[in-house]
């Protein structure tokens, strides 16, 4: 069966110029990581502590939310709370026709992907203006990113130059990277200026402060939270840790496995609006706690451990998959093997369930996942989910891609493999018929040899041995 997911592989895998881009990216990023944890324990033991701490926030993800609405509320935080994205939509419209904003702008937010909302505020005749260098590339290349920590990472500076040519012709030509970030600098800046309203995601929400945690290499974010008059931050509800003294644990699980920098750049805690004597800071601060699914994967006990995942992409920089195929093959916000147990469970098995098949079960992106989520293990839960039928699931689209064809073959082998007779004159006849076997079998064969027919004397030698004859 040919589906969408397919066709986009295929595309995919004939991209030559994307593929080479995003191999050199990932063996850089796996040999930074690589040296930014020179202590084998001194990793396994931060995996540990950050696996722990997330693992408590997801245990008590409500009790923490309500906690994060009391001190947020505390400090003078409006919080909103959107069950789907088109509700966080709504609520960020709202705010911004309150502020009187027709543009915004926008620190690199994934959430704000997952609710689609750069297309949503155009077509309510607002401006979302990116701010961030690789989001502002893919802006103007009208992709949507195809890696959560560096969007445009499947573009090489040769593809950049010539966007920045077409879109900024009165601009003296770049080519290098120093260049090019300089050119990105001079043009946006201007149009920086005297924006009421701007956007960011959240790190981590620390319910016991009610202060928002953001990390960026570039200030751009920076720069959103604290020019414009409305600063508006949108987070999913996973985001939230219960203590302050558990973030530079988390902090430096997620800079290290992420760029295998020791910190990022910028680290900005945010705790409330601009206060009395304070001279510069937005005068609004609104909190939006997206729902949209997360607490129907909370409720299952297994699969809510998607929820620890910091969002550092080291499961997709270490993923042969994704290291092949690009973000963009797999057609949704989150791509790489994150993505593959994200998305079926936020938009259903039926609608994403083919995602699961995606991985080859290598466990390479459990082996550098920070906080120990088992990627591997999940997987294979979400391909059970989607063939079963019991009734008390939580997963969305359960049994949704069971197809009775192949449910009968498989019930058949079953009671075949339970009765040995069966299963001997089963053998027998496949045996007698191998020779009929083709030497291609598409797709199978594209990439491998098929199976060759082992030669007479080994069954001669087999039988010898003691081994029962299945031919």
């Amino acid at each position: 069966m040919t589906t969408e997911f397919r066709l986009a592989i295929g595309a995919a895998l004939g991209q030559d110029r994307v593929r080479g881009n995003i191999r050199r990216a990932m063996d850089g990023l796996v040999t930074k990581r690589r040296e930014a944890f020179p202590d084998p324990q001194e990793r396994e033991s931060l995996r540990d502590e950050g696996a722990a701490i997330r693992a408590e926030a997801v245990a008590r993800l409500p009790e923490l939310l309500e906690e994060l609405e009391r001190t947020c509320t505390g400090n003078g935080i409006q919080v909103h709370w959107a069950e789907t994205g088109a509700d966080a939509n709504q609520i960020v419209l709202g705010i911004l026709r309150a502020a009187g904003a027709n543009a915004i702008l926008k620190g690199k937010s994934m959430v704000s992907e997952e609710m689609g909302l750069n297309e949503f505020l155009q077509g309510q005749g607002i401006e979302a203006l990116e701010t961030d260098l690789g989001e502002i590339i893919i802006q103007l290349a009208h992709e949507a990113p195809s890696h959560i920590i560096a969007p445009a990472i499947h573009k090489d500076r040769a593809e950049v130059a010539a966007l920045f040519r077409k879109h900024f012709p009165d601009q003296p030509p770049a080519q290098q990277i120093e260049e090019l970030t300089a050119l990105a600098r001079t043009v946006m800046r201007e149009r920086f200026r005297g924006m009421t309203a701007g956007l960011s995601g959240v790190n981590f929400a620390v319910a016991e402060t009610g202060t928002l945690c953001l990390v960026e290499n570039e200030g751009n974010g920076r720069l959103c939270t604290t020019l414009p008059d409305v600063h508006i931050a949108v987070m999913g509800i996973e985001k939230v840790v219960a203590r302050l003294d558990q973030v530079p644990t988390l902090l430096t699980l997620l800079t290290r496995s992420a760029t295998g920098q020791p910190i990022t750049t910028y680290v900005n805690m945010i705790s409330g609006p601009r206060r009395a004597g304070e001279k510069d800071g937005p005068t609004a601060v609104h909190l939006i706690l997206l729902d949209n699914g997360r607490s129907r994967i909370h409720a299952d006990p297994e699969l809510s451990a998607t929820l620890r995942c910091i969002r550092c992409a080291a499961c997709m920089n270490h993923c042969p998959v994704y290291a092949r195929l690009g973000g963009h093959a797999y057609g949704t916000v989150y791509p790489g093997p994150i993505g593959s147990i994200l998305e079926p469970q936020l938009q259903g098995l039926a609608e994403r369930g083919e995602m699961a098949d995606a991985s080859s079960l290598c466990g390479a992106c459990a082996e550098v996942c920070p906080v120990r989520i088992p990627i591997p293990r999940l997987l294979n839960r979400l391909r059970y989910e989607a063939v079963s039928t019991r009734a008390a699931s939580p997963t969305l689209g359960h049994g949704s891609r069971r197809l009775a064809v192949q449910s009968g073959i498989w019930r058949l082998w079953s009671w075949v493999c339970a009765h040995p007779r069966a299963y001997r004159a089963l053998t027998r006849l496949l045996g007698l018929l191998r020779r009929l076997q083709p030497t291609r079998l598409p797709p199978w064969t594209d990439t491998r040899e098929a199976p060759r027919l082992a030669p007479e004397s080994l069954h001669r030698q087999a039988r010898a041995a003691g081994f029962p004859d299945r031919a």
